[in-house]
């Protein structure tokens, strides 16, 4: 795996963590898998292990959400925005998940030119620090994410050769 592109997880994945907050994969359409949604790589500090933040195409439905946000506390770094392959993205923080490498199904590649899909460094920066933090808070004990991912972390690394 390579830090900075995007996977899929395997429906695997989701059967050994079955946290109901985790953004599951969606359903196959006429047999074939849909490949929704796709995680943004970050490395973890723990050999092995990845940190994976979800993106959505939802752009308005998450706008509101960090809106609201930034009405209420004057920030959010739960959710971020950037471009993917030409359209607007939502990257959410706020339901990253710990994950091996055993659990990743494939990259999103583009189909045009056939490259691994990568984001601006500018987008990158922005998404790490605010990743960083998050899971800093998360683990001094706040809950800014909603999948209980230092749970998931522990089992990945207690499964860990």
């Amino acid at each position: 795996m390579d830090i900075g592109h995007f996977y899929f997880l395997s429906n695997s994945y989701f059967i050994d963590f079955p946290d109901p907050q985790l953004m599951r994969n969606k359903e196959d359409i006429d047999g074939q898998p849909h490949g929704r949604p796709c995680f943004y790589t970050l490395q973890d500090t723990s050999p092995g292990l990845f940190w994976m933040i979800p993106c959505s195409s939802h752009i308005e439905k998450y706008q509101e959400v960090y809106l609201r946000k930034m009405f209420k506390y004057r920030r959010c770094d739960t959710i971020a925005f950037g471009e993917v392959l030409g359209h607007q993205t939502a990257f959410l923080i706020q339901n990253m998940c710990s994950v091996s490498q055993k659990y990743i199904s494939n990259e999103y590649m583009d189909q045009q030119s056939g490259l691994p899909v990568k984001i601006s460094g500018i987008t990158e920066e922005d998404l790490l620090r605010k990743a960083q933090k998050v899971l800093l808070l998360t683990r001094k004990g706040m809950r800014l994410i909603f999948p209980d991912v230092l749970a998931i972390e522990a089992a990945l690394l207690a499964k860990a050769p």
